[in-house]
C-alpha cells in the first residue's frame, strides 16, 4: 500500500452562509491529508477518512486500511495541525462546522484531478464531528456552492446532527449513518430524524442503530469517561436555510449572522450542556463496524468482494 502526502487548498468559513452565498469572503486555509493507494495501477474509487474531535486515532487508519484492502483508496485528512488545535473535545468552536463540510468538498475537489483516481467514484466516512462534516458535505446547497465533483456516498459514524438543512436534499449521493443506542454524546434520536429528513426528501439513505454501544464503538478500547467533553445531546436542532443561514431555535427567520457559538449558548443557557460523556468500544463491536462500513462502500462504490 502506497501513501502520498497530500496538501488540500481549503477555508475557514465562519457559518454556512458565508459557505453558501459569499464563498469569495471565506479565507483561505490548507490542510493536510495522507492518501492511500491499493496495489495496482488504478483508476481507484476513494474513501476521504474525517475524524472527530480528537484528531486521527490509529482506528480511522486501521478503516484506511480495511478499505485499501478491498481496491478502495482512502484519504485520511487532518483538519487540526494545519489550524493549531489538538482537540475540540472542551470546545468545538475553535473553527466551524461548516469548515469542516468544506474540508470535505475541498479534498474530493483535488482527488477528482488526480489521474489514479476515479472522479465518479468519491465517497467521504466520517466520525462523530466528522459524520456532522460529510453530512453537510452531501447537502445540494452547500455541494453546488463548492464546485466539488458530487460525493457519491458518504458514511457518517456516530455523528452529531444539530445542524440540518431545512431541505435535506443531497441529490443522488447515498448515505447511511450508524450510532449506538447509548450514545450520550450525540443524540441517535436526532440522527434518525436527520435520516428520515432525507429519505422523505427523496434521498437514498438509511441508519442503523447499534445495541449496548456508545460513542466511538468501533474502537478496541474499553469503555472510559472523558470529563472535559462539552455535549448538549438533548438540545433542539438548529436549521438551516437553503442559503446557508441558521434559523435559531426559538424563531422562523433565517439569521445570516448567526454563528456556531451562538446555538450552542442558546442549548447551554436552555439547560441543555453537559460535561463528560463515554467513549469507546470493544473487539466484537469494531467487527460489527468494519462488516457495516465495507458492505456499504462496496455496494455505492460497484465493488465486489472476491
Amino acid at each position: 500500500m502506497a501513501d502520498i502526502a497530500l496538501t488540500i487548498p481549503s477555508a475557514n468559513p465562519t457559518n454556512f452562509h458565508q459557505a453558501i452565498s459569499d464563498t469569495a469572503a471565506m479565507v483561505c486555509q490548507d490542510i493536510s491529508a495522507k492518501l492511500f493507494l491499493p496495489e495496482g495501477p488504478g483508476l481507484f474509487p476513494v474513501v476521504i477518512v474525517v475524524p472527530g474531535s480528537l484528531g486521527l486515532q490509529p482506528h480511522h487508519l486501521a478503516h484506511a486500511s480495511a478499505l485499501t484492502d478491498l481496491g478502495i483508496a482512502a484519504c485520511g485528512i487532518d483538519p487540526f495541525g494545519p489550524r493549531s488545535v489538538t482537540s475540540t473535545v472542551a470546545n468545538q468552536v475553535q473553527y466551524s462546522f461548516a469548515t469542516s463540510a468544506w474540508d470535505v468538498l475541498a479534498t474530493a475537489e483535488v482527488l477528482a484531478q488526480r489521474p489514479d483516481i476515479d472522479a465518479t467514484r468519491i465517497g467521504a466516512q466520517g466520525h462523530s464531528r466528522g459524520g456532522s462534516a460529510v453530512l453537510s458535505a452531501a447537502s445540494v446547497h452547500l455541494a453546488a456552492a463548492s464546485g466539488a465533483p458530487k460525493l457519491a456516498g458518504v458514511y457518517a459514524a456516530y455523528p452529531w446532527c444539530g445542524h440540518q438543512f431545512v431541505d435535506p436534499a443531497v441529490g443522488g449521493t447515498r448515505v447511511r449513518a450508524i450510532i449506538g443506542d447509548q450514545d450520550d454524546w450525540c443524540s441517535p434520536m436526532q440522527v434518525q430524524a436527520h435520516i428520515g429528513a432525507m429519505r422523505v426528501a427523496g434521498g437514498d439513505a438509511s441508519v442503523r442503530i447499534v445495541p449496548d454501544a456508545h460513542h466511538s464503538f468501533d474502537r478496541t478500547t474499553p469503555l472510559e469517561h472523558i470529563p472535559d467533553a462539552a455535549v448538549t445531546p438533548g438540545a433542539p436542532t438548529v436549521y438551516i436555510a437553503d442559503d446557508g443561514a441558521f434559523i435559531p431555535p426559538t424563531s422562523d427567520e433565517p439569521d445570516p449572522s448567526m454563528v456556531d457559538l451562538d446555538g450552542f449558548l442558546h442549548a447551554i443557557n436552555a439547560g441543555y450542556g453537559v460535561r463528560g460523556a463515554h467513549i469507546g468500544g470493544s473487539p466484537e463491536l469494531a467487527r460489527l463496524f468494519v462488516e457495516d462500513m465495507t458492505t456499504f462502500w462496496l455496494e455505492v462504490l460497484a465493488l465486489t468482494s472476491e
